[in-house]
């Protein structure tokens, strides 16, 4: 028993040892790993923080003036980033679809994917803030244009929803003098008339309102719409009532529009040739018929957009062939005279590889002499005697352009009176530009 004692305690001590060596012998290993492992990190660190000081140091003087100066020129750009950019209508809570002037050429409305259709009063161009109404569109629809319809305050809007397109004319009644105040107070613009289902199921393309003074017109405003089917239809701006219907007999329907008189209505669909018809009013200013009197042919391919002279004589294409073509259709068709082309120039507008592009809208200035164009969120302003480009904005919008409107005569700016033209886009915003002049280059 006694000797046992010693051997027991001699064992237990020899296994400690052994232990204490070989676990020391981890330990160490894992300290070794663990610096191995650290140090790289440390030295990677050191180097990140180290160089960008090192940097800052050398550059602080230089470079953040530059960026500071950059954020700085950034946001001037926003606000007027081309001579020609005016001033931008802000608050659109989404995708601002369509403008249009009206008559009085200081009202501009607006409508809007959010819901609403607001009429701005442009009382000078250059304001910082401009007062406008408000109109809350029936629950359901998706305003997708608008235009001038009847009188100095009425708007025809273009909505779209499940069921099909719907149209809304809205119009103020004559102000009341309140008792008190003995002033007269403006309400707000209320519906006068609605059309559902104007093309069954298919969507507006185009929403289009001129005065007819055409003829034996009695000067009501008509209403074209296009759908994206193969039908136009023709509204009474007053009475909502339909006037007229047309089938282009094409796959597709690009647009429409009618002529400042209210004479013609011409369509692009996608097709080379353009289709023109002619309304015919009866003696007592209504319309009595709408009669297709032509075809525009010459250009070699796809027609994507045509507006109407201020006159109602020409009509101008821009085709995916690379031109833009001005037509006489003022010719005596009932004698079987085609139209003529007056001028043919070639789209100023390549891409990087020199492809020529071609343009997504067009538009005339009331006085006839400058064309507007777009591309994208570009845009281009052409001299129409010429071709030549008078201007350019390379990115006029942060996003495609919707829509656009030259106001029907000079508007306010400061103090004297421009032309204006009205930009419409996906980036919310709604934006006004002065006409070039015409000695640019």
């Amino acid at each position: 028993m006694d000797s046992v004692l010693p051997i027991a305690i001699l064992s237990a001590i020899i296994g400690i040892v052994i232990a204490f060596l070989v676990f020391g012998n981890y330990f160490q290993k894992r300290k070794a790993e663990v610096e191995s492992v650290a140090k790289p990190e440390i030295i990677q660190t050191n180097q990140k923080t180290s160089k960008p000081q090192q940097s800052h140091k050398n550059t602080s003087k230089k470079s953040q003036p530059k960026s500071h100066s950059h954020t700085t020129d950034h946001k001037d750009a926003n606000k007027r980033h081309h001579p020609l950019d005016l001033n931008t209508l802000k608050g659109h809570g989404d995708i601002v679809t369509g403008v249009c002037f009206l008559p009085n050429a200081q009202s501009l409305a607006t409508a809007c994917a959010d819901g609403v259709v607001r009429i701005f009063k442009l009382d000078d161009a250059l304001s910082k803030s401009f007062k406008f109404l408000r109109i809350n569109l029936p629950a359901g629809g998706h305003p997708i244009a608008v235009a001038v319809a009847d009188e100095t305050s009425s708007v025809a809007v273009a909505c779209h929803a499940l069921f099909g397109s719907s149209l809304y004319m809205y119009g103020e009644d004559k102000p009341k003098a309140d008792a008190d105040s003995k002033q007269a107070k403006l309400p707000l613009p209320q519906i006068k008339w609605e059309q559902h289902k104007v093309h069954d199921k298919r969507a507006i393309l185009t929403l289009v309102g001129t005065k007819a003074t055409y003829g034996s017109a009695d000067g009501s405003t008509i209403i074209v719409s296009c759908s994206e089917g193969t039908d136009i239809v023709l509204f009474h701006g007053k009475s909502g009532k339909i006037v007229g219907n047309v089938d282009t007999n094409q796959l597709k329907n690009n647009m429409a529009t009618i002529s400042p008189n209210g004479r013609f209505i011409a369509a692009a669909a996608f097709t080379a040739d353009v289709k023109v018809w002619e309304i015919v009013y009866s003696k007592d200013g209504a319309v009595k018929e709408v009669s297709r009197i032509m075809e525009l042919k010459g250009h070699k391919s796809a027609v994507t957009w045509l507006c109407f002279s201020p006159n109602s004589e020409q009509i101008i294409t821009a085709s995916k062939d690379g031109t833009i073509r001005v037509w006489n259709i003022n010719v005596r068709y009932h004698l079987s005279e085609d139209p003529k082309t007056l001028k043919v120039f070639p789209i100023p507008l390549k891409d990087a590889s020199g492809t020529t592009l071609h343009y997504d809208r067009l538009c005339v200035s009331p006085d006839g002499k400058i064309l507007a164009t777009t591309h994208g969120s570009m845009m281009q302003w052409l001299c129409m005697e010429t071709g030549k480009v008078l201007e350019t904005a390379e990115k006029a919008h942060d996003g495609d352009i919707t829509d656009m409107a030259w106001s029907p005569s000079p508007i306010p700016m400061g103090d004297k009176k421009v032309l204006v033209l009205a930009t419409a886009s996906v980036d919310k915003k709604v934006k006004l530009w002065a006409a070039p002049s015409l000695n640019a280059s």
